[in-house]
């Protein structure tokens, strides 16, 4: 497990000090503030990854190429005060994904050029996503056709670390049972485990593929497998993690040295959970809605503060500027969240999806927040009404931890998610 982090970070000090290490999947400057806060105080790198949707060669959601995000990034760490060689950025789920609709060879030269971009740009952390259908395809695609457009894209790949001169080559992370990016959109009741033989069957069909490609170097950079361990959340609950069901997977990693599995979706999950997942062999922690979800909850206490010591004329009236925006634009919810009126409204605020998170880089959203933080930065937030509020931020205001402001409260609230990951993945 340390080889593994050691190869990651290129920090083999750090490195003896933790058994995993866990992923931020977020584009939010405050949730990625707070992580590098969490990670400068524990003295170790930190992982940060953008997925496909988010940052493309076209912009994605947030308007960021894959350079764009590198800048973005640094800026946040210099900010900070994190070291920037200390920083491991990642992308997730790169592949055909957003172009699944057209024909399956247009839909992977599309994906040829994400992955040279991610690359150029300086990512060190490949998944290889090649799992989904495209236009023509079979509804499941066997194993062996995945492997093998994950091997073109590493391909492309080496290539384009050749050609940016990177000093260090980026390592992969590969797998066929994905689970589904942000969580599963329908009522979940259990998650069946990857099981043993499928596991083996993945490693040895990729490697196949590498080989015929000429790719053996960059095989000895595979550093994880992608499986399903049973963890998952769909918009109002979550699927634990129960470690006797994953054992016989668990032991699959005494056949496959330098490798560690990657579990996604493990937003949401006990403490004791993410500990056992690092425990079980599960190296590396994905985590992206929940962290949203704790600044959502941070940012919603905070306007509910407002609203008790702010004149209403002048509030910024956020958790109403949000709604309005996402009724307008509902492109990134509206296939996801269904029942009637209320029912829907409920999970626009509270779905463990958190799709919120797709809105707040809105211009209107994005203002209402800032004024949000201004009006309180302007008034000294009563101790006891935090009490009401936010209580594990009271008490870190009591003691020190926190200086009560509106960022720090925030900061705080994120922390106590990131802070869970980081315990689990210590030695």
């Amino acid at each position: 497990m340390h080889n593994v982090v050691a190869r990651l970070s290129g920090n083999h000090a750090a490195s003896a000090r933790l058994k995993g290490i866990y992923s931020i999947c977020s584009a939010h400057p405050w949730v990625l503030g707070a992580a590098m806060q969490q990670a400068l105080e524990d003295g170790t790198p930190l992982l940060i990854e953008s997925t496909s949707n988010q940052v493309d060669q076209f912009g994605g959601y947030t308007g960021m190429k894959p350079a764009d995000f590198v800048l973005f990034v640094h800026a946040i760490a210099d900010r900070v005060g994190f070291a920037r060689d200390h920083l491991i950025l990642g992308g997730d789920h790169l592949g055909p994904n957003a172009w699944r609709s057209l024909p399956a060879e247009e839909a992977m030269q599309r994906a040829e050029v994400l992955i040279d971009a991610y690359v150029s740009a300086g990512y060190a952390k490949i998944h290889l996503d090649t799992s989904m259908s495209c236009g023509g395809d079979p509804a499941r695609l066997a194993d062996s056709v995945v492997a093998d457009r994950a091997a073109r894209l590493c391909a492309i790949a080496e290539t384009a670390a050749a050609h940016a001169g990177l000093a260090t080559k980026p390592v992969y992370v590969i797998g066929t049972e994905v689970p589904v990016p942000g969580g599963a959109s329908e009522a979940l009741e259990s998650v069946e485990v990857t099981r043993r033989e499928a596991a083996l069957d993945t490693v040895a069909v990729h490697r196949r593929a590498w080989q015929e490609r000429g790719l053996s170097d960059a095989w000895e950079r595979v550093i994880a497998l992608v499986v399903q361990p049973g963890v998952e959340f769909d918009h109002t609950k979550v699927i634990d993690y129960q470690p006797e069901l994953a054992t016989q997977l668990s032991r699959v990693l005494e056949q496959l040295p330098g490798m560690v599995f990657e579990a996604h979706s493990t937003d949401y999950q006990k403490p004791e959970a993410l500990r056992q997942l690092v425990h079980d062999g599960f190296g590396i922690l994905k985590v992206g809605p929940g962290v949203t979800f704790a600044l959502r909850e941070a940012l919603y206490a905070l306007a509910d503060i407002e609203a008790e010591v702010v004149v209403r004329s002048e509030r910024s009236n956020l958790r109403d500027v949000v709604e309005a925006v996402m009724l307008a634009k509902p492109g990134n919810w509206q296939k996801y969240y269904h029942g009637d009126d209320h029912g829907r409204q409920l999970l626009r605020t509270y779905s463990y999806s958190d799709r919120v998170r797709y809105y707040w880089a809105d211009p209107a959203v994005e203002a209402a927040a800032q004024k949000l933080i201004d009006n309180l930065a302007a008034i000294s937030i009563p101790e006891n009404l935090l009490s009401r509020y936010l209580p594990v931020q009271y008490w870190a205001m009591r003691r020190g931890a926190i200086d009560g402001s509106p960022m720090s409260i925030i900061q705080s609230k994120v922390r106590e998610v990131v802070g869970m990951y980081a315990s689990a993945c210590r030695v």
